[in-house]
């Protein structure tokens, strides 16, 4: 099991595992162990609450496929288990993260003194701007 909030975890069986060679340099250990991780999460299959359901599949991010189903690839780590464990780890704060609501932002104006303090550099820039233009001797 693993366990999102208090109230919400997620079966053993609806996140599969497939061991892979990891890409890079790293001799030949790297050569010859599948120690990378895909982690693999259908959202519309698992036993999510649709309120989770509904925000993962509205996020954009590279990992959601167009199907719902959350990809995550883990190959910091030399052993296949560290991998597996990263993997989960970032699964659950993905879902984790649709849970935040974030708060609606208040326009706000700027104040008189940091419009004057901004006109009034814009004005001495031009100055010197204008120190360097060409003289005429006419």
């Amino acid at each position: 099991m693993l366990n999102i909030s208090s109230n919400v975890s997620l079966d053993d069986n609806e996140i599969t595992f497939e061991a892979i060679r990891a890409q890079g340099s790293g001799g030949q250990k790297v050569n010859k162990t599948s120690a990378a991780i895909h982690l693999r999460f259908d959202i519309a299959a698992s036993s999510l609450p649709d309120f989770y359901k509904e925000k993962l599949l509205s996020l954009k991010d590279k990992r959601i496929t167009k199907e719902g189903i959350i990809i995550i690839k883990s190959q910091q780590h030399r052993s296949q288990e560290q991998n597996r464990d990263e993997a989960l780890e970032r699964l659950t704060e993905l879902i984790k993260s649709v849970n935040v609501i974030q708060k609606k932002r208040i326009a706000t104006k700027p104040t008189k003194g940091s419009v004057n303090r901004r006109l009034k550099s814009k004005k001495k820039h031009a100055g010197k701007k204008r120190l360097r233009e060409k003289v005429d001797t006419e």
